[in-house]
C-alpha cells in the first residue's frame, strides 16, 4: 500500500527523474512532463560527490554513469603559475564502495536518468507544461488537456512555474558571483578536479568528465556580461585563463568553440518550510538552489527524490504526519548545504580566510549520513 497511486512530476531534471524513477519502479502510476522538446545534445559537465552516487546507485543506474563519467578520490590545490600546493584526498561521502566523486557530461546523465524513467514505465511528455494548477491536484497543461493527480511534485528547477503558480514569491537571488563554463577534451594530465585561488578570478577549476571531455571553469564577481557575443565570450574567457598555467595552457589551447562557452551568475534560495501546498511538493532547486562551490546541488536534489519517494511508498495516506518527515529530513539538511555554499562564496567575495577547513569538515560529516 502507497499513499499515492497516480503522479505527476514536473520537469526531468535530476529531482523530477529521480523521484519519478522510484515510484514508478514501486508500482505508482507517473506521468512526467518537461517543458523542452527533449533532451539537449550540448551542455557543460556535472560534479557528483559521493551521496549523490549513492542514489544513482538506489535508482539503478550507477554502472551507467560510471561507464560514462570519470571518477577520482582526491583534489588538488595549484598555484597559479601551476605549481601544486597540495594534494587532499576527499571524501567518500556515499559510503566506502562508491568513489568520492564522479564528473560527466550533464546531458549523458540526463538521457541515462530518461532511459531509465521509461524503462521503469514513467510515461514522458516532452514540449509539455503545467499552466494551472490547484492544490487539490488538478492539472491543466499547455495543450489545454486537463488531469487530476494524487500528488502533483514541481522539480522544474530553480524559474519553476510550479512554485509561481503556487503565489510562492521566495526565489533566486544573485550572490554577487558569476561563472564562465567551458566544455571540451581532457588531458592526459588532468586525472581529478583541481582548483587554483588567485589571479583575476576568485576560482579557477576543471573537473574530467570522461576518458576524453572535462569542463573548466573560472568563477568572477558576477558582471553583466549580456552584451557579448559568442566569439567574444570566447575570446574573454581565454583571456581570463591567461592567468593559469600547468593544466590550464592545454585547456585554454583548446578552448576554440564559441558553442561551449557559457555564462551565469551564481544564485540561492531556500524555500520557507513547508514545501508543500495541499497536494503540491517543490523539490530540487524549485525549492533550494545553491552556487556550486560545494559541488552538492546536484546531489541535494537526488536526495529530495529519494526521500519523497521512500515516504511516499511507505505511507497509507498523504497527511501531515508524511510532511512532517519530509520537512524534518530535507529543510534542515538541505539548507545547511546551501548556507555553507553561499558562505564559501562569501569568504571569496570579502578576501577574507574563514574557516574552510572547518565548514567543509562539516558539511562532510552531514552528508556522509544517508538523508
Amino acid at each position: 500500500m502507497t499513499a499515492v497511486n497516480t503522479v505527476l512530476v514536473v520537469g526531468a531534471g535530476l529531482a523530477g527523474t529521480g523521484t519519478a524513477i522510484l515510484l514508478a519502479a514501486r508500482g505508482v502510476t507517473v506521468d512526467l512532463v518537461e517543458v523542452d522538446a527533449g533532451i539537449s545534445a550540448l551542455g557543460s559537465g556535472i560534479t557528483l560527490q559521493g551521496n549523490a552516487l549513492r542514489v544513482l546507485r538506489d535508482l539503478g543506474v550507477w554502472e551507467a554513469a560510471r561507464a560514462e563519467g570519470y571518477c577520482f578520490d582526491s583534489v588538488g590545490l595549484r598555484a597559479p603559475d601551476g605549481t601544486v600546493l597540495a594534494e587532499i584526498p576527499d571524501a567518500r561521502t556515499g559510503g566506502p564502495d562508491l568513489p568520492a566523486t564522479l564528473g560527466m557530461p550533464r546531458p549523458a546523465l540526463a538521457r541515462i536518468l530518461i532511459d531509465r524513467a521509461r524503462d521503469s514505465g514513467v510515461k514522458l511528455h516532452f514540449g509539455l507544461s503545467v499552466t494551472g494548477l490547484g492544490e487539490a491536484g488538478d492539472v491543466t497543461f499547455s495543450d489545454g488537456s486537463t488531469g487530476r493527480y494524487d500528488l502533483v511534485v514541481g522539480a522544474d528547477g530553480i524559474r519553476s512555474t510550479v512554485r509561481r503558480l503556487l503565489g510562492i514569491e521566495t526565489g533566486p537571488r544573485p550572490t554577487g558571483m558569476g561563472i564562465w563554463r567551458a566544455f571540451g577534451p581532457r588531458p592526459a594530465s588532468i586525472t581529478r578536479t583541481d582548483l587554483c585561488y588567485g589571479g583575476p578570478c576568485h576560482i579557477a577549476g576543471y573537473c574530467p568528465t570522461g576518458e576524453n571531455s572535462l569542463y573548466a571553469y573560472l568563477v568572477e564577481d558576477a558582471q553583466d556580461r549580456s552584451g557579448l557575443g559568442p566569439v567574444e565570450r570566447l575570446e574573454t574567457m581565454r583571456q581570463l585563463a591567461s592567468a593559469y598555467h600547468g593544466p590550464w595552457d592545454e585547456i585554454r589551447a583548446a578552448l576554440d568553440d564559441p558553442a561551449r562557452i557559457h555564462y551565469t551568475w551564481f544564485e540561492t534560495h531556500v524555500l520557507p518550510a513547508p514545501w508543500h501546498r495541499g497536494r503540491v511538493v517543490l523539490i530540487g532547486d524549485a525549492a533550494h538552489s545553491c552556487p556550486p562551490t560545494l559541488a552538492q546541488g546536484g546531489a541535494q536534489a537526488l536526495e529530495d527524490a529519494a526521500v519523497l519517494a521512500e515516504l511516499l511508498t511507505g505511507h497509507d495516506v498523504v497527511d501531515e504526519r508524511l510532511w512532517t518527515a519530509f520537512t524534518d529530513r530535507r529543510y534542515a539538511r538541505a539548507k545547511a548545504v546551501v548556507d555553507a555554499s553561499n558562505q564559501l562564496g562569501q569568504w571569496l567575495l570579502d578576501r577574507e580566510p574563514g574557516d574552510v577547513p572547518g565548514l567543509m569538515r562539516r558539511i562532510t560529516e552531514l552528508v556522509s549520513q544517508p538523508a
